[in-house]
Protein backbone atom coordinates (compact mmCIF):
# COMPACT_ATOMS: atom_id res chain seq x y z
CA UNK A 1 0.00 0.00 0.00
CA UNK A 2 1.40 3.38 -1.02
CA UNK A 3 2.03 5.80 1.82
CA UNK A 4 2.99 9.41 1.06
CA UNK A 5 6.16 10.74 2.61
CA UNK A 6 5.68 13.09 5.54
CA UNK A 7 8.49 15.63 5.51
CA UNK A 8 9.38 18.28 8.13
CA UNK A 9 10.82 21.43 6.56
CA UNK A 10 13.44 23.21 8.64
CA UNK A 11 14.25 26.81 7.76
CA UNK A 12 17.72 28.11 8.53
CA UNK A 13 18.79 31.67 9.18
CA UNK A 14 22.17 32.58 10.69
CA UNK A 15 22.68 28.89 11.58
CA UNK A 16 19.50 28.90 13.67
CA UNK A 17 16.18 27.17 13.10
CA UNK A 18 13.41 29.68 12.34
CA UNK A 19 9.80 29.66 11.20
CA UNK A 20 8.19 32.19 8.90
CA UNK A 21 4.71 33.47 8.15
CA UNK A 22 4.13 34.32 4.47
CA UNK A 23 7.91 34.43 3.96
CA UNK A 24 8.39 37.03 6.72
CA UNK A 25 8.08 37.46 10.51
CA UNK A 26 10.80 34.94 11.23
CA UNK A 27 10.63 33.42 14.70
CA UNK A 28 13.62 31.68 16.25
CA UNK A 29 12.77 28.08 17.09
CA UNK A 30 16.05 26.60 18.28
CA UNK A 31 19.06 24.53 17.28
CA UNK A 32 18.52 22.74 13.95
CA UNK A 33 20.83 19.85 14.83
CA UNK A 34 18.88 19.22 18.01
CA UNK A 35 15.74 19.14 15.85
CA UNK A 36 17.39 16.49 13.67
CA UNK A 37 18.04 14.33 16.73
CA UNK A 38 14.41 14.62 17.79
CA UNK A 39 13.15 13.72 14.33
CA UNK A 40 15.50 10.73 14.42
CA UNK A 41 13.61 9.49 17.46
CA UNK A 42 10.31 10.03 15.67
CA UNK A 43 11.66 8.11 12.67
CA UNK A 44 10.70 10.85 10.22
CA UNK A 45 10.53 9.76 6.58
CA UNK A 46 12.73 12.56 5.30
CA UNK A 47 13.85 16.11 6.14
CA UNK A 48 14.18 19.28 4.08
CA UNK A 49 16.59 22.08 5.00
CA UNK A 50 16.24 25.48 3.35
CA UNK A 51 18.64 28.33 4.12
CA UNK A 52 16.38 31.34 3.61
CA UNK A 53 19.23 33.86 3.96
CA UNK A 54 21.54 32.21 1.44
CA UNK A 55 20.36 33.83 -1.79
CA UNK A 56 20.23 37.37 -0.41
CA UNK A 57 23.78 36.92 0.83
CA UNK A 58 24.92 35.46 -2.51
CA UNK A 59 26.11 32.18 -1.03
CA UNK A 60 24.89 28.58 -0.89
CA UNK A 61 23.69 26.75 2.20
CA UNK A 62 26.67 25.94 4.41
CA UNK A 63 28.42 22.76 3.32
CA UNK A 64 29.77 22.36 6.84
CA UNK A 65 26.22 22.49 8.21
CA UNK A 66 25.08 19.90 5.67
CA UNK A 67 27.99 17.70 6.75
CA UNK A 68 26.90 17.97 10.40
CA UNK A 69 23.36 17.02 9.45
CA UNK A 70 24.71 14.07 7.49
CA UNK A 71 26.53 12.88 10.60
CA UNK A 72 23.38 13.12 12.73
CA UNK A 73 20.46 12.26 10.47
CA UNK A 74 19.15 8.71 10.27
CA UNK A 75 16.83 9.57 7.41
CA UNK A 76 17.35 10.94 3.89
CA UNK A 77 17.44 14.72 3.63
CA UNK A 78 17.41 17.43 1.00
CA UNK A 79 19.22 20.76 1.24
CA UNK A 80 18.67 24.03 -0.56
CA UNK A 81 19.28 27.74 -0.49
CA UNK A 82 21.48 29.87 -2.73
CA UNK A 83 22.48 27.02 -5.03
CA UNK A 84 23.64 28.51 -8.32
CA UNK A 85 26.33 26.20 -9.68
CA UNK A 86 27.11 22.58 -10.38
CA UNK A 87 30.00 22.81 -7.92
CA UNK A 88 27.58 23.82 -5.16
CA UNK A 89 25.50 20.73 -5.87
CA UNK A 90 28.53 18.47 -5.88
CA UNK A 91 29.75 19.80 -2.53
CA UNK A 92 26.34 19.38 -0.90
CA UNK A 93 25.94 15.82 -2.14
CA UNK A 94 29.44 14.91 -0.97
CA UNK A 95 28.56 16.41 2.42
CA UNK A 96 25.71 13.93 2.82
CA UNK A 97 22.51 15.28 1.26
CA UNK A 98 20.55 12.83 -0.89
CA UNK A 99 18.82 15.62 -2.80
CA UNK A 100 19.55 19.22 -3.66
CA UNK A 101 16.80 21.82 -3.94
CA UNK A 102 17.05 24.49 -6.62
CA UNK A 103 14.75 27.50 -6.43
CA UNK A 104 15.73 30.95 -7.68
CA UNK A 105 18.34 29.71 -10.15
CA UNK A 106 15.79 27.42 -11.79
CA UNK A 107 13.47 30.36 -12.43
CA UNK A 108 16.29 32.55 -13.71
CA UNK A 109 17.91 29.87 -15.87
CA UNK A 110 15.75 26.78 -16.49
CA UNK A 111 18.57 25.15 -18.46
CA UNK A 112 20.62 24.98 -15.26
CA UNK A 113 18.26 22.26 -14.05
CA UNK A 114 18.97 20.25 -17.19
CA UNK A 115 22.71 20.67 -16.68
CA UNK A 116 22.40 19.54 -13.06
CA UNK A 117 20.14 16.57 -13.85
CA UNK A 118 22.43 15.42 -16.66
CA UNK A 119 25.41 15.44 -14.31
CA UNK A 120 23.92 14.12 -11.07
CA UNK A 121 20.76 12.31 -12.15
CA UNK A 122 17.13 13.34 -11.88
CA UNK A 123 16.60 11.68 -8.50
CA UNK A 124 19.08 14.13 -6.97
CA UNK A 125 17.53 17.32 -8.35
CA UNK A 126 14.46 18.89 -6.76
CA UNK A 127 12.94 22.16 -7.95
CA UNK A 128 11.00 24.29 -5.46
CA UNK A 129 8.39 26.58 -7.00
CA UNK A 130 7.20 29.47 -4.81
CA UNK A 131 3.68 30.52 -5.79
CA UNK A 132 1.29 33.24 -4.75
CA UNK A 133 -2.30 33.93 -5.70
CA UNK A 134 -2.59 36.12 -8.79
CA UNK A 135 -4.72 39.12 -7.74
CA UNK A 136 -5.58 39.84 -11.38
CA UNK A 137 -7.10 36.39 -11.89
CA UNK A 138 -10.30 35.29 -10.17
CA UNK A 139 -10.45 31.80 -11.64
CA UNK A 140 -8.49 31.08 -9.18
CA UNK A 141 -5.09 31.71 -10.67
CA UNK A 142 -1.54 31.62 -9.46
CA UNK A 143 1.73 33.24 -10.37
CA UNK A 144 5.27 32.30 -9.46
CA UNK A 145 7.29 34.52 -7.13
CA UNK A 146 9.40 35.57 -10.12
CA UNK A 147 6.40 35.76 -12.49
CA UNK A 148 5.13 33.05 -14.78
CA UNK A 149 2.62 30.23 -14.62
CA UNK A 150 3.61 27.57 -12.06
CA UNK A 151 1.92 24.69 -13.90
CA UNK A 152 3.74 25.44 -17.15
CA UNK A 153 6.99 25.92 -15.25
CA UNK A 154 6.55 22.59 -13.45
CA UNK A 155 6.15 20.88 -16.83
CA UNK A 156 9.31 22.58 -18.07
CA UNK A 157 11.24 21.50 -14.99
CA UNK A 158 10.15 17.91 -15.55
CA UNK A 159 11.25 18.13 -19.18
CA UNK A 160 14.61 19.50 -18.05
CA UNK A 161 15.15 16.55 -15.75
CA UNK A 162 13.94 17.54 -12.28
CA UNK A 163 13.07 14.37 -10.40
CA UNK A 164 10.73 16.05 -7.94
CA UNK A 165 8.76 19.29 -7.63
CA UNK A 166 8.03 21.12 -4.39
CA UNK A 167 5.06 23.43 -4.83
CA UNK A 168 4.96 26.04 -2.07
CA UNK A 169 2.13 28.47 -1.39
CA UNK A 170 3.58 31.80 -0.29
CA UNK A 171 0.15 33.02 0.82
CA UNK A 172 -0.30 30.09 3.19
CA UNK A 173 3.25 29.76 4.49
CA UNK A 174 3.15 29.56 8.28
CA UNK A 175 -0.59 30.28 8.51
CA UNK A 176 -1.56 26.71 9.48
CA UNK A 177 -4.78 27.28 7.52
CA UNK A 178 -4.49 24.28 5.20
CA UNK A 179 -2.74 23.64 1.90
CA UNK A 180 -3.84 25.23 -1.36
CA UNK A 181 -5.33 21.99 -2.64
CA UNK A 182 -6.32 23.34 -6.05
CA UNK A 183 -2.78 24.54 -6.68
CA UNK A 184 -1.28 21.21 -5.65
CA UNK A 185 -3.80 19.31 -7.75
CA UNK A 186 -3.14 21.51 -10.80
CA UNK A 187 0.58 20.79 -10.66
CA UNK A 188 0.30 17.11 -9.69
CA UNK A 189 -2.08 16.49 -12.57
CA UNK A 190 0.30 18.11 -15.05
CA UNK A 191 3.53 16.23 -14.33
CA UNK A 192 4.52 12.62 -13.81
CA UNK A 193 7.31 13.22 -11.28
CA UNK A 194 6.52 13.28 -7.55
CA UNK A 195 5.03 16.52 -6.26
CA UNK A 196 5.59 17.65 -2.67
CA UNK A 197 3.00 19.95 -1.10
CA UNK A 198 4.27 22.78 1.10
CA UNK A 199 2.69 25.80 2.76
CA UNK A 200 -0.26 25.93 5.14
CA UNK A 201 -0.50 22.57 6.91
CA UNK A 202 -1.87 23.02 10.41
CA UNK A 203 -3.33 19.63 11.30
CA UNK A 204 -3.02 16.01 10.26
CA UNK A 205 -6.18 16.17 8.16
CA UNK A 206 -4.47 18.74 5.95
CA UNK A 207 -1.90 16.09 5.07
CA UNK A 208 -4.65 13.65 4.15
CA UNK A 209 -6.40 16.27 2.01
CA UNK A 210 -3.22 17.11 0.07
CA UNK A 211 -2.73 13.43 -0.68
CA UNK A 212 -6.31 12.42 -1.46
CA UNK A 213 -7.52 15.58 -3.17
CA UNK A 214 -4.28 17.21 -4.33
CA UNK A 215 -2.57 13.98 -5.43
CA UNK A 216 0.67 14.97 -3.68
CA UNK A 217 3.11 12.14 -3.07
CA UNK A 218 5.07 14.12 -0.49
CA UNK A 219 3.55 16.13 2.36
CA UNK A 220 5.90 18.78 3.70
CA UNK A 221 5.31 21.24 6.52
CA UNK A 222 7.13 23.50 8.90
CA UNK A 223 4.76 24.91 11.51
CA UNK A 224 2.87 21.64 11.93
CA UNK A 225 6.03 19.89 13.09
CA UNK A 226 7.64 22.62 15.22
CA UNK A 227 4.61 24.06 17.01
CA UNK A 228 2.38 22.41 19.59
CA UNK A 229 -0.72 23.95 18.02
CA UNK A 230 -1.93 27.16 16.37
CA UNK A 231 -0.95 29.03 19.55
CA UNK A 232 2.62 28.53 18.26
CA UNK A 233 4.24 27.20 21.39
CA UNK A 234 7.41 25.45 20.24
CA UNK A 235 7.17 21.66 20.46
CA UNK A 236 8.83 19.52 17.82
CA UNK A 237 6.51 16.68 16.90
CA UNK A 238 5.80 14.13 14.20
CA UNK A 239 2.80 11.84 13.66
CA UNK A 240 2.98 8.17 14.49
CA UNK A 241 2.73 5.93 11.44
CA UNK A 242 -0.63 4.61 12.62
CA UNK A 243 -1.96 8.05 13.50
CA UNK A 244 -2.97 9.09 9.99
CA UNK A 245 -5.11 6.99 7.64
CA UNK A 246 -4.51 7.94 4.01
CA UNK A 247 -6.46 5.22 2.23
Amino acid sequence: MFRPRIIPVLLLKDQGLVKSIRFGNHKYIGDPLNAVRIFNEFRADELIFLDIAASENARPISVEFVRKVGEEARMPFAAGGGITSVSHIEEIIKAGAEKVIINSRAAEDPDFVKEAADKFGSTTIVVCIDVRTDPSDSSPGWVMKRAGDPVEFARLMEENGAGEIIIQSMDRDGTMSGYDIELIKAVSSSVSVPVVALGGAGKNQDLVDAYRDGYASGLAAGSLFVYQSTNRGVLINYPDRNEIVFN
